[in-house]
């Protein structure tokens, strides 16, 4: 069976692809800041073999012990690099944003996933492996209020067309999933009702497809292989 890490699985988009790979059979490697909260998302499954890892991806023994906890199970196909704080909710201007908050932003989502991958990489060369580092539409649009978090996916986003330039036998996604109704996102609109925006599980489909059809290294928007638009 093939084998993934999933960073950020209690709730949300990770919890959402976590479930989805289970049910096709993936074994799975998931972590989440919280142990209770990432205990009670993997007991609530109930399907497929998932190995819970508690722990925050911006310590370095932990990204250690998720790479060992995947080498256990045979090797890995999939890293998936979900995992990532917003900043300060409400989202202030670049002319305001705390520097303390910018670096935290720019450690959990820029440098903890590339140091993850840096860990990752021969187990995801042996098996001739994915990474997908999951984006926003904040990293190619010019939003106000979004220059923390989108300067940050954009930086992800450059270090993912890099590596995929010098790791040619991988594939390397970054992966826009679109506007979903997690915490997160509601993070971003306090007291907003985002009850029109889908629900994580809708986009699984699409990134199911996006493994299977195992298109080449690039940007991939997850709304556009719902509606076969493709990439």
């Amino acid at each position: 069976m093939p084998v993934a890490i999933i960073t950020g699985a209690s709730r949300g988009l990770g919890l959402a692809l976590t479930a989805g790979l289970a049910e096709a059979g993936w074994q799975l490697v998931v972590d989440a800041r919280g142990a209770g909260e990432l205990a009670a998302a993997v007991a609530e499954l109930g399907v497929g073999r998932v190995v819970a890892v508690p722990g925050d991806v911006t310590d370095a023994a932990h990204r250690h012990a998720l790479v060992a906890a995947a080498d256990r199970l045979g090797g890995l196909d999939l890293l998936v690099n979900n995992a990532g704080i917003l900043g300060p909710s409400p989202q202030p201007p670049l002319a305001a944003y705390p520097l303390g908050a910018l670096r935290e932003v720019y450690e959990v989502n820029v440098v903890a996933p590339l140091a993850l991958i840096q860990l990752a990489l021969p187990l995801l060369r042996a098996r001739r492996g994915a990474v997908v580092n999951i984006t926003s539409d904040a990293a190619v649009e010019p939003y106000p209020g979004w220059g923390g978090y989108g300067s940050a996916k954009a930086a992800i986003e450059q270090a993912s067309r890099v590596l995929a330039a010098e790791e040619p036998a991988l594939r390397v996604w970054w992966v826009d999933p679109g506007d979903l109704r997690t915490r997160m996102h509601q993070e971003a609109f306090p007291g907003a009702d985002i009850s029109d925006r889908p629900l994580p599980a809708t986009v699984v489909p699409a990134f199911r497809r996006l493994l299977g059809d195992a298109p080449p290294s690039g940007r991939v928007r997850l709304t556009d292989l719902l509606t076969g638009a493709g990439r």
